[in-house]
């Protein structure tokens, strides 16, 4: 007799006599015993045909034993929280001295845009998804969705990457490093990149995380995957502090637990200690130069009274770039000081202040510019406006109606440098940032170096350049932060 479930959980019996019945039972056995053959070869074939003689060696790696290792918070940025309030001295005029200033502004470039033959070609791949603005498209091998973490443990990890090796993933790792070329992407860009296709491809955090990994990887970057209460830890090497985040030491390189910015989150996780063969890159948050999304152009409208005047200012903004810049976590000052504007932004608000300082002396043109980035904006510190640290790049300062201390410096530090070629430098506290220019002029200043430069505080309202806050005229500063000329 044969039992057999019925879809609805019953149970239908067949009578079977002589040897029709052993004949049928042996067929059947013989018949699982082969397909069970074939799916354990058809396995191990999958797990054994990696497509990069690296990975058999990293996959014993994966399968050694792995060690404990402790995660530390990397340092807040400031010792001190910074001022709430911060209260205005009076308004004095500067002394008029200095060569006449002219200011000239450069005509914006014109941006190549890709070809309606391309864009076909990229349509027809098998996921596609908008980014910053962007349309891409990637090729997809079948056996990415098969990529699963489970057990969740360790062999889940090394039955992830096996399955990863195994498929052809090269199309989708090509076609990743087009759309990096194309977009001008950063360490940082690449890395939003990534993610966001590991979030297209998977529903479980875990398994997104798995996927970066491979890629980070293949692209020959450093990272690392660890295990914590049964879930994915994803860590990236970094040569520079990543500030607010935990971080974990391998040897003497610190991997940082980027997705977990800001979030206090300290753990244990288990992990190997062996890096992926040639894969040494850390993420670089440097911006050198900015990515090449598609323009989502808007306007933006400031103001400021002085002496019973106002003065008004519009300019351009791209909100694309905008939404890129708002996911940075609290990398190094020399980061945010020495990054670009954009073009139209840059342009559109140096037409503005041109009509205002063109043909002024030096000191009253410089003293100008720092008086608009002194009224313009409403001070607020990070805290308060978003919850967490959030340094700004110049671009974003120009769009948000409230800034603090060091968003002011870095965007008085770029118009300085861009529209009269001046040096200058930051000049950091434990609880303040100012800037300094390198001048000929009286008042306060600070020693960097060799050289003297005077302060100018864009976060001190009504102060001139050469005015330092009370506060600081006989404090040190605790570092300046270089910023870099063309």
């Amino acid at each position: 007799m044969i039992v057999q479930i019925s879809r609805d959980g019953g149970q239908r019996q067949f009578k079977l006599s002589g040897l029709f019945s052993l004949g049928f039972l042996f067929l059947a056995s013989s018949l699982f015993a082969q397909s069970f053959a074939d799916f354990k070869r058809e396995q191990q074939s999958e797990f054994a045909q990696y497509r990069d003689v690296r990975d058999q060696e990293f996959n014993n790696y994966l399968k050694s034993e792995w060690e404990e290792y402790t995660a530390k918070n990397s340092p807040p940025v400031y010792e001190n929280p910074k001022p709430k309030h911060i209260s205005p001295t009076v308004a004095k005029k500067i002394i008029s001295v200095g060569p006449k200033i002219h200011i000239r502004v450069p005509e914006v470039q014109k941006k190549e845009s890709i070809s309606a033959k391309e864009k076909q070609k990229k349509k027809s791949r098998d996921i596609s998804f908008v980014f910053y603005g962007q349309e891409l498209s990637f090729d997809i091998d079948p056996k990415f969705k098969r990529a699963t973490f489970y057990p969740l443990n360790q062999s889940g990890i090394a039955h992830f990457f096996d399955t990863m090796a195994s498929s052809e993933y090269e199309a989708t790792l090509e076609e990743i490093r087009e759309s990096i070329k194309e977009l001008n992407l950063n360490d940082w860009g690449v890395y939003l990149l990534v993610n966001q296709l590991a979030a297209t491809l998977y529903q479980e955090s875990d398994e997104r995380k798995l996927f970066s990994w491979f890629i980070f990887n293949k692209l020959g970057y450093a990272v690392k995957v660890g295990l914590a209460s049964k879930h994915i830890v994803l860590m990236h090497y970094s040569q520079k502090v990543i500030y607010d985040t935990p971080r974990y030491k391998f040897g003497n390189r610190l991997f940082y637990v980027v997705s977990s910015y800001a979030k206090g989150i300290s753990q244990k996780v288990y992990t190997y200690k062996q890096n992926y063969p040639q894969a040494f890159k850390p993420l670089d948050m440097t911006l050198k130069t900015l990515p090449n999304f598609q323009e989502q152009l808007q306007e933006k409208r400031l103001s400021f009274r002085e002496y019973g005047k106002e003065y008004k200012f519009h300019y351009l903004y791209d909100k694309n770039l905008i939404d890129f810049m708002a996911t940075y976590p609290q990398a190094d000052y020399e980061t945010f000081f020495n990054a670009p504007m954009q073009e139209k932004t840059y342009r559109s608000l140096a037409e503005e202040l041109k009509q205002y300082i063109n043909g002024k002396n030096a000191s009253v043109a410089l003293n100008f510019v720092l008086n608009f980035v002194q009224k313009a904006f409403v001070y607020e510190v990070d805290q308060e406006q978003f919850g967490r640290e959030k340094v700004m790049f110049a671009q974003e300062t120009l769009f948000y109606n409230k800034s603090d201390c060091e968003d002011r410096a870095i965007l008085y530090s770029y118009l300085v440098k861009e529209l009269f070629g001046i040096s200058v430098i930051g000049v950091k506290y434990s609880d303040h940032m100012a800037t300094a220019l390198y001048i000929p002029m009286k008042g306060d200043s600070v020693k960097a170096g060799k050289r003297r430069f005077v302060i100018a505080d864009p976060t001190y309202v009504n102060a001139n350049i050469g005015e330092s806050m009370p506060k600081y005229k006989s404090k040190t500063p605790e570092s300046f932060i270089i910023v870099r000329g063309e």
